[in-house]
C-alpha cells in the first residue's frame, strides 16, 4: 500500500538519481547505507555522557543512537494508533525515515563528547567553525563512505530530518557580532540548505538563529523528542550506576533549588526508585509516558503545501516537558559539572588541541615541520590535504579527521605523539 504522506520531492535524492528497481523504499535505503559504515560502527566509541570503555555499561553514542531510533519509531507507532489523529494506514509519518535520521542524529559528534565539539569549534573560528550537527550534514553528503570520500547521496526527507539548524555561520556571526559557539551549519552548505528547503527563501518571521531553528520537518521533532526522552531519562540511569547520582546528592540539589522531592513528584520517584534498586524499570516506564505524550497539530507555512512533513507540529505534554528539562538540569548540575567529568574534559581539550597544532603546522603551515621525513596521516589523507590549495580548505580537511576519532584511537595517536616511553610497531594500528 502507497504511503500518500510522502512525494517525490520527499524521497527525491541529492544526486537527482532514481531507486526505481530496488526492493527497499527510499528511507529503507538511508537507513541501510548509514548502518553499514566505518563512521557508524565508531559512535561505539565515543563518548556520551563517561568516557567509553571506562565500564561495560556506559552508554556510548552507538547505544544511545540505537535507544534514540527505537524511542523514534514507537513514536510514529503511537501516533498513528491514534483515532482521533490525522493519520491513517495508508497516510503515516514513516518510521523507517525516523530510523534513519536517529541512527543518524550523532554521526558528526568528535570524541570526548560535547567538550571535544567546543574544543573543535574554537581551533576552527578562523575557518568557520565547528558543529556536530554540521559535521553530521557534511558526512551524510560528502564524506562517510571514506573510501571514495563521498557522500551517500541522501534523500530529501531524511537529510531534513537530521538538519535540527537551518542558520549559517556566517549569518550567526553577523547577526551576534560574535563567534558563534553552536548550532549553525558551515557556510559551504548553503546549496545542501537551498536544496532542502526547495529553493525558497525563508520568510521574514523565520530570522538566522533560534526562530529559524524552531522550523524542523515533523520527522526532525519526533527525532529531537526521542533525543531529548534518551537524553534525560537514560543518562540518568548511567550517572545513578556510576555513583554520581544518590539521594546525598539529589535532595540538597532540590533544597537549594528550590524543586519538590516529596512522593508524587518527578524527584521522589527517582529518588525511591534509587531507594529500591529500580532505576532501569522507572526509567523504563518513563520512557513509555515521554513516547505517549506526544500528538499532532496541523500547521500552515510556507513549505507546508509542498510537503506533508512540514504540515504538522509535534505537541508534547507541557508537563512531561518540563520533567524531561528538571532531569537534564539535575544531570548536567550533579554529573556534568562535576569535578571528574571535567578533569576528563580537560584531558580530552589537551589532546586536540595537541594534535591540531601538530598537523596545523605539518600540512597547513609547511616548513615548520620536515614534511619529507615525517608523515602523520595515512597516504590517502596526506595526499587529499596537500592538493587543497585553500588554507581554510586544509583545515576543514583536518578537523574531518579529528573530528571522526574515537575517544580511544585519540588518546593512542597522543600518546604515540608525545608519550616518550609509548609506542610500537603493534600499536600503529589504530
Amino acid at each position: 500500500m502507497r504511503n500518500s504522506f510522502y512525494n517525490a520531492w520527499d524521497t527525491a535524492r541529492w544526486s537527482g538519481k532514481s531507486d526505481d528497481g530496488d526492493y527497499r523504499s527510499a528511507f529503507q535505503i538511508d537507513r541501510d547505507r548509514v548502518l553499514h559504515t566505518p563512521t557508524f560502527r565508531r559512535l561505539q566509541n565515543k563518548t556520551q555522557v563517561f568516557w567509553s570503555g571506562e565500564y561495560d555499561f556506559y552508554r556510548t553514542r552507538l547505544t544511545h543512537s540505537l535507544e534514540v531510533a527505537q524511542i523514534g519509531r514507537s513514536i510514529c507507532h503511537w501516533l498513528l494508533s491514534q483515532a482521533d489523529g490525522p493519520l491513517a494506514p495508508d497516510h503515516f509519518i514513516d518510521p523507517d525515515l525516523v530510523e534513519a535520521s536517529c541512527l543518524s542524529h550523532d554521526l558528526g559528534h568528535p570524541p570526548f563528547g560535547h567538550a571535544g565539539e567546543r574544543s573543535l569549534n574554537h581551533l576552527m573560528q578562523e575557518h568557520g567553525g565547528f558543529e556536530g550537527n554540521a559535521q553530521t550534514l557534511r558526512i551524510l553528503t560528502e564524506r562517510i563512505f571514506s573510501s571514495r570520500r563521498s557522500g551517500m547521496d541522501p534523500s530529501r526527507a531524511f537529510v531534513d530530518g537530521i538538519l535540527k539548524y537551518k542558520s549559517l555561520w556566517t549569518e550567526l556571526k553577523s547577526t551576534t557580532g560574535k563567534i558563534p559557539h553552536n548550532h549553525f551549519l558551515y557556510d559551504d552548505q548553503q546549496s545542501i540548505l537551498d536544496w532542502v528547503i526547495g529553493g525558497n527563501d525563508f520568510p521574514l518571521e523565520l530570522p538566522a538563529g533560534r526562530a529559524r531553528d524552531s522550523f524542523k520537518s515533523i520527522e526532525c521533532q519526533i527525532m529531537d523528542w526521542a533525543d531529548d526522552t534518551a537524553y534525560s531519562l537514560n543518562d540518568i540511569s548511567d550517572s545513578v550506576r556510576a555513583g554520581f547520582l544518590g539521594s546525598d546528592k539529589i535532595i540538597p540539589w532540590a533544597e537549594q533549588n528550590n524543586i519538590p522531592c516529596g512522593e508524587g513528584t518527578p524527584l521522589g520517584d527517582l529518588l525511591r526508585a534509587i531507594q529500591k534498586r529500580r532505576v532501569d524499570p522507572f526509567v523504563g516506564k518513563r520512557i513509555g509516558l515521554y513516547i505517549r505524550a506526544t500528538r499532532l497539530t496541523e500547521q500552515v507555512n510556507f513549505l507546508s503545501h509542498q510537503s506533508q512533513r512540514y504540515r504538522y507540529q509535534l505537541l508534547v505534554d507541557p508537563a512531561v516537558s518540563a520533567e524531561s528539562e528538571l532531569f537534564k538540569k539535575l544531570a548536567f548540575d550533579l554529573v556534568f559539572l562535576s569535578p571528574q567529568l571535567k578533569q576528563l574534559e580537560h584531558k580530552g581539550n589537551h589532546m586536540l588541541r595537541a594534535l591540531w597544532e601538530l598537523l596545523e603546522k605539518r600540512y597547513i603551515a609547511p616548513g615548520h615541520i620536515d614534511g619529507q621525513h615525517f608523515q602523520i596521516l595515512s597516504a590517502d589523507s596526506a595526499s587529499e590535504i596537500e592538493q587543497a590549495g585553500d588554507p581554510a580548505v586544509k583545515a576543514r580537511l583536518i578537523c574531518d579527521f579529528l573530528a571522526g576519532m574515537t575517544d580511544g584511537y585519540a588518546s593512542r595517536m597522543y600518546k604515540r605523539l608525545f608519550l616518550p616511553d609509548f609506542g610500537s610497531i603493534n600499536d600503529l594500528i589504530g
